[in-house]
C-alpha cells in the first residue's frame, strides 16, 4: 500500500467512512497516519469499583447492568444512565444529550470506562463517573484486562468513533508501509531521533509514557526543521537568485536629516539604523523586519532608510494599512524632508482619477523621490522609474503577496522593510518570521507618557465617565471601546451602537461623539477619524478598528468595555493609541472578571507596560494556535510542534536546518520533501 493511496482502500473504512473521513480533511493513507491522538489515557492499571476513590481519576472494566433513560432540565435534555459491576462493587455512569447510545449500551455487553470517580447522588456510597474522559464498548468475546494500557484518545465524531480509529490506524502499520525518514540520516544521529515508522507508530500506540515522549520529540523536531529549512531557503533564494541594489556608503543627506531631528536615537533606534545601513550597502536584497512597541520610533528608522536609497538615486514607496496612517505619514515626512528637497507625493484610492493619474506620471519621470500611499500603491497603473527601497508598516494587516506585488515594481529587486508594531515573542518570531532578518527596538524615546491602567467593575462605569468628562472638559480626547459592533440575540454584552447612543444622548450630550466600526463604509470610517484626529470629535466610541494607525496626541483616556474579551497583545494596541503627547494618560478596563484567567490577564495588563511581556503571556494563556492564527503568514499549522513549550526543539531544529541549507547535498535532498509536505507554501522553491 502506497501512503498517497486513498483512504477509501484502507482495511475496513469502505465508501461511507471514506465520506464521513473527507470531511475531517483525511483523503489519503498518508493522512490518517499523520491523524495523532489528542491525548493518551493511562489504562495500564485497572482499578475496582470497591477501590475507587472520589476525585481520583480511575479506569473500569465491567459489565452494563442496567440502562435507563429520562428527560430533565429546562428544555428536557436527554439523561441515558448505565450500571456497570465487575463483581467487587457497581458504578453509576451518565450521558447528557447522546441518545444515540442508547442502541448500543446493552444489558451484559463489557465496557471499558475511564474518568474522575465521585460519590453518586442518593447512591448510598455508590459510585459514579463525574467527568467521563473516555468510553468503550468492548467485542463480546474480550476481557477488559486485555485492553488495559496507555491508549490513544482520538479526535471523533458520532459516526467515527475511538474503537474505529484505534483499529483502523493499528491495521496500517501491520501493512508493508514505505514510510520514509524525511530528515537526513546526519541530523537524525547528531539529534538522537528515531526512525520515522517507529516515531509515527509509537505516536499512535506507544507501549509506555517514555516511548510517546521520545516518538513525540521526533515528530516536533521535524516538523519544525522542515518549516525551518522552507523558510531558510526562501530567504536564500530571495538573496542568491536576485540582483539586489548596492547603496552607497555616503550618507551625507541622511546625517543632515538625523541632525535635523528634535532628539537623539535611543540606543536600540540606532542600532537598527545600523543593522539597515549595513543591509542597504550590500549588494544582496535587504530583508529586515524591525518590530518595535507601539510608540518605539520605528517610522523614523523608515524615514532615514527612504532618504538613504533616495541620496543614492532612487525612488522609496512606504505602504500603510489604512488612510488615515498614510495621510500622517505624508504629513510627517513633508514637514521634515520637503525643505531639504525631497520630493513626497501621496497615493490612495479616494484621490480623484485626473490626481491619480497625475501621480502616476511624476512617479513614472522619477519627479517623486517617496511615494506615501495605501494598498494602491500596488495597483495596475502604478510604475516606478526606480524603485529602491520597499517600506510596510504592520506587516500582517497585509498579505504577503500584496507586498510581492510592490517589490515587483522595481527593475533590480528593491530592498525591503517590514514594520510591525504587534510584539512577536522570539519563539513565534523565529518561527513566522524566519525568512526575515529581525531588528528589535525596545526602548521607548523620551517623552512618552507612561500610560497608568486600570480594571474595574461594571458598576463603577458611572463615576469612570464622570471622570472622562471631565477629562473632555479640560480640553483632552478620548476613546471608549467596545467588543461588538451591534446588539445580537447570542450576547449580553453593550455594542458598541448601544454604548455609542447610552453616551451621546446622556453623560456626553454636550460633547461632540464619533462612532467607528468595521462596517462603515471606508470613506465614512474615514471621515470620523479625521474628524477626531482634528479634535472635532472629543470622545470616540469604537471597535478595534483603532488598533492600528491613529496618533492623536490629545487623546489621553481610553476605556475598554468588557476587556476580558480582547487578548493582552490587541489590549496593548489599543492602550498605544494614548499616551502619544504631552498629557498623563489612562487606561480604564471594565470587566466582571468572572473566571480567573480574566482576572490573571487584566491583572497582568495593569501591572507590565512591556508589550513583549505582555506577548509572551498572551502566548501562554490564549495557546500557540490562537496566536498563530493571527499572524496571517500562511504558514503550515502545526500538527505536533508547541512553539510554547518546544523552544528547545525550535532552536535545535532551527540550527539543523541551517545546516542543511549550507550543504548543497543536502538542500537538493531536502526540496522534494518540502513540496510533498507542504505543497504551495514552499513549491516555489527552486535548487539553488
Amino acid at each position: 500500500m502506497q501512503l498517497t493511496d486513498s483512504i477509501q482502500y484502507v482495511k475496513g473504512v469502505g465508501p461511507k467512512k471514506t465520506a464521513e473521513l473527507k470531511r475531517l480533511g483525511l483523503h489519503t493513507v498518508y493522512d490518517l497516519l499523520m491523524y495523532f491522538p489528542r491525548t493518551y489515557e493511562d489504562q495500564s492499571v485497572l482499578t475496582k469499583i470497591s477501590e475507587l476513590q472520589a476525585g481520583e481519576t480511575a479506569t473500569v472494566g465491567g459489565t452494563i447492568m442496567n440502562v435507563s433513560e429520562r428527560q430533565g432540565g429546562r428544555r428536557g435534555m436527554n439523561i441515558l444512565m448505565a450500571l456497570i459491576g465487575d463483581g467487587t462493587g457497581v458504578l453509576q455512569v451518565t450521558w447528557f444529550n447522546q441518545k444515540y447510545l442508547k442502541s448500543k449500551l446493552k444489558v451484559g455487553r463489557k465496557v471499558f470506562v475511564t474518568g474522575k470517580a465521585a460519590y453518586a447522588f442518593g447512591g448510598r456510597g455508590q459510585f459514579a463517573m463525574s467527568q467521563l474522559h473516555s468510553f468503550e464498548i468492548m467485542d463480546e468475546d474480550e476481557e477488559p484486562a486485555s485492553r488495559a494500557g496507555i491508549v490513544p484518545v482520538y479526535p471523533a465524531t458520532e459516526k467515527l468513533n475511538q474503537k474505529f480509529f484505534r483499529k483502523v490506524i493499528a491495521g496500517l502499520f501491520g501493512e508493508e508501509l514505505a514510510i520514509h525518514d524525511l530528515i537526513p540520516q546526519r541530523v537524525m544521529k547528531s539529534y538522537d531521533l528515531l526512525p520515522r515508522q517507529k516515531a509515527l507508530q509509537d505516536m499512535h500506540f506507544p507501549a509506555d509514557f517514555t516511548a510517546l515522549k521520545a516518538a513525540r520529540k521526533h515528530l516536533a523536531f521535524e516538523e519544525l526543521y522542515l518549516i525551518q529549512c522552507g523558510l531558510l531557503l526562501l530567504k536564500r533564494q530571495a538573496r542568491e537568485n536576485s540582483k539586489g541594489i548596492r547603496h552607497l556608503l555616503s550618507s551625507e543627506l541622511t546625517a543632515k536629516v538625523r541632525k535635523s531631528l528634535p532628539f537623539e536615537l535611543t540606543a536600540d533606534q540606532a542600532r537598527t539604523w545600523q543593522e539597515i545601513q549595513r543591509d542597504m550597502e550590500s549588494p544582496l536584497p535587504m530583508r529586515r523586519l524591525v518590530q518595535g512597541d507601539v510608540g518605539s520610533g520605528k517610522t523614523v528608522i523608515a524615514m532615514l532608510a527612504l532618504v538613504k536609497t533616495v541620496e543614492n538615486g532612487y525612488q522609496g514607496a512606504l505602504m500603510a494599512p489604512t488612510e488615515i496612517l498614510a495621510s500622517q505619514h505624508y504629513e510627517g515626512f513633508c514637514r521634515q524632508l520637503e525643505p531639504l528637497g525631497i520630493r513626497i507625493g501621496f497615493l490612495s484610492g479616494r484621490l480623484t482619477k485626473k490626481k491619480r493619474e497625475e501621480m502616476y506620471a511624476r512617479i513614472a519621470a522619477q519627479e517623486v523621490d517617496i511615494v506615501i500611499g495605501t494598498h494602491a500603491l500596488i495597483q495596475e497603473g502604478v510604475e516606478f522609474a526606480k524603485l529602491g527601497l520597499v517600506v510596510t508598516d504592520e506587516q500582517h494587516r497585509f498579505g504577503i503577496a500584496q507586498r510581492a506585488e510592490l517589490e515587483k515594481k522595481g527593475t533590480l529587486l528593491p530592498d525591503v522593510l517590514v514594520m510591525t508594531a504587534t510584539p512577536i515573542p522570539r519563539t513565534m518570531t523565529l518561527t513566522v518570521y524566519g525568512d526575515l532578518d529581525v531588528s528589535l527596538i525596545q526602548q521607548l524615546p523620551p517623552g512618552r507618557q507612561p500610560i497608568r491602567t486600570f480594571v474595574r467593575k461594571p458598576d463603577r462605569r458611572d463615576l469612570i465617565y464622570d471622570y472622562v468628562h471631565q477629562q473632555l472638559a479640560a480640553g483632552r480626547q478620548a476613546y471608549v471601546v467596545c467588543p461588538l459592533i451591534e446588539l445580537n440575540e447570542e450576547s449580553d454584552l453593550p455594542s458598541a451602537e448601544e454604548v455609542y447612543d447610552e453616551l451621546c444622548y446622556g453623560i456626553f450630550r454636550d460633547m461632540p461623539c464619533g462612532l467607528v466600526h468595521g462596517r462603515m463604509k471606508a470613506a465614512d470610517k474615514e471621515q470620523v477619524m479625521q474628524a477626531f484626529y482634528e479634535d472635532k470629535i472629543k470622545l470616540l466610541v469604537s471597535t478595534t478598528v483603532i488598533e492600528v494607525g491613529v496618533n492623536v496626541p490629545n487623546a489621553s483616556i481610553m476605556v475598554v468595555e468588557h476587556a476580558e474579551r480582547f487578548g493582552l497583545a490587541q489590549l496593548h494596541q489599543l492602550r498605544g493609541r494614548i499616551g502619544r503627547g504631552q498629557y498623563k494618560s489612562y487606561c480604564i478596563l471594565v470587566s466582571e472578571m468572572k473566571t480567573e484567567n480574566a482576572r490573571e490577564r487584566l491583572k497582568i495588563m495593569a501591572e507590565t507596560s512591556d508589550g513583549f511581556k505582555l506577548a509572551e503571556e498572551d502566548l501562554r494563556l490564549r495557546g500557540p494556535g490562537q496566536f498563530f492564527g493571527s499572524m496571517q503568514h500562511g504558514l503550515p499549522d502545526l500538527k505536533v510542534a508547541d512553539v510554547l513549550n518546544d523552544m528547545d526543539i525550535l532552536l535545535k531544529a532551527r540550527q539543523a536546518a541551517q545546516e542543511t541549507v549550507a550543504s548543497r547535498e543536502e538542500r537538493r535532498d531536502i526540496l522534494p520533501i518540502l513540496s510533498l509536505q507542504y505543497r504551495e507554501q514552499f513549491e516555489n522553491i527552486t535548487d539553488i
